[in-house]
């Protein structure tokens, strides 16, 4: 059995013999024989039959944010009937979904036939930002429906436009469309924030600037955590129209300076020790990237810091979530790709930095970390 080997995250790590014995239909029949290899082709069928249902998966859940079932399961169970009324389904078709959303541990079915919050749906309701997330997915589903017609680059995805702000300032202009981005922004940036926080320790800095920062979202986080620090938001003029209401009710309208702008045209405003970039790479490409990164060395002084995170890819070891979902996602929205940890290190030495530091998310798909500083002999 030396061609099966455990892989060191899901799955088999098969060599060639072993991917050739798991296509043989023979092997399969005759591994049913054997307990150990079937208990491992049953667990690896179940999960490629998992990858074949994913996508009714996702749609079985955004139905249950779109009718908020889980809302109105909140406060104790109910019966199909009474779900179905408040949402307007038929009692067959509600029955369907809450089938479908017990199967996916998502709610839970009672004894008397009513339904009830499962853990994991509770959990899911819990999480910042993530039913808005599932929410807007409509557009990623439909910029999806043709995936080979989307690798070879021959659709308009949607998602581009629902992300106008990737295009630079002249993106963002329309209020209702800037307004939807920066709500979005806001309600899924809190995991981010935390999970920054957890990773880099920011004992020392004294004026943080937030680049890209939308409404303040991190800097308020960071404000709370450190109460000497001083802090500064850049963003686009229209994005940053509301930030510094937010930023007062937070308690912080005397240590903020917020300033509207965008990168690919003006230059940083100077005088921050540290520049953090939350979720920011990954809407460009190289080339923008380089172009900030410059931007952000030009701006800090001798040994200051740069704070990048985000979802990042798991490179040369794929990452389920980052390597699908993310990647995919920021494919759509046409500008911008997924970066390994490896990948953002080398842009940041491309433009002058050293002193890479790299920090592995406890969840890749939140956020994992690279910092680095501007070295004392600039080139």
């Amino acid at each position: 059995m030396s061609a099966l080997r455990p892989a060191a995250r899901g799955g088999l790590g098969l060599s060639r013999l072993g991917v050739r014995l798991a296509g043989s239909r023979r092997f399969q029949l005759i591994s049913e024989r054997v307990p150990f290899l079937r208990r491992i082709g049953r667990r690896e069928g179940d999960e490629l039959f998992d990858i074949v249902a994913g996508f009714v998966h996702s749609q079985v859940l955004y139905a249950l944010v779109e009718l908020r079932v889980m809302h109105h399961l909140a406060d104790g169970p109910q019966t199909v009937q009474a779900l179905a009324t408040a949402t307007g389904l038929s009692p067959e078709r509600m029955q369907l979904l809450l089938q479908g959303g017990a199967a996916l541990k998502l709610l839970k079915r009672c004894r008397d036939g009513r339904f009830d919050l499962a853990v994991r749906g509770a959990a899911f309701l819990a999480v910042p930002g993530l039913e808005a997330m599932v929410g807007h997915h409509h557009v990623l589903y439909r910029d999806l429906a043709d995936p080979v017609a989307f690798l070879k680059g021959e659709t308009d995805p949607e998602l581009a436009r629902f992300w106008p702000y990737v295009f630079g300032a002249a993106g963002a202009t329309d209020p209702e469309v800037t307004a939807k981005y920066s709500r979005l922004m806001t309600e899924s940036q809190a995991l981010v924030v935390e999970d920054t926080l957890r990773l880099v320790d920011l004992m020392g800095v004294r004026r943080l600037m937030d680049v890209g920062g939308g409404t303040g979202a991190f800097l308020a986080a960071v404000g709370r955590a450190y109460p000497l620090m001083e802090l500064m938001l850049f963003d686009l003029p229209a994005v940053v129209e509301a930030a510094p209401q937010r930023l007062a009710q937070e308690g912080l309208a005397g240590r903020v300076t917020v300033h509207g702008g965008s990168f690919r045209d003006d230059p940083l405003p100077v005088g921050a020790d540290a520049i953090s970039l939350v979720r920011v790479l990954f809407d460009h490409s190289d080339a923008t990237v380089k172009l900030l990164l410059r931007k952000v060395f030009d701006a800090l002084p001798a040994d200051g810091r740069v704070i990048v995170a985000e979802a990042m890819s798991g490179g040369a070891h794929p990452h389920r979530e980052t390597d699908t979902y993310m990647a995919f996602y920021t494919a759509a929205m046409r500008t911008g790709r997924v970066r390994s940890a490896a990948e953002i290190a080398e842009l940041l030495v491309s433009q002058g930095f050293s002193g890479v530091k790299i920090f592995p998310g406890l969840r890749p798909y939140v956020a994992s970390a690279v910092t680095a500083v501007r070295p004392s002999a600039a080139p």
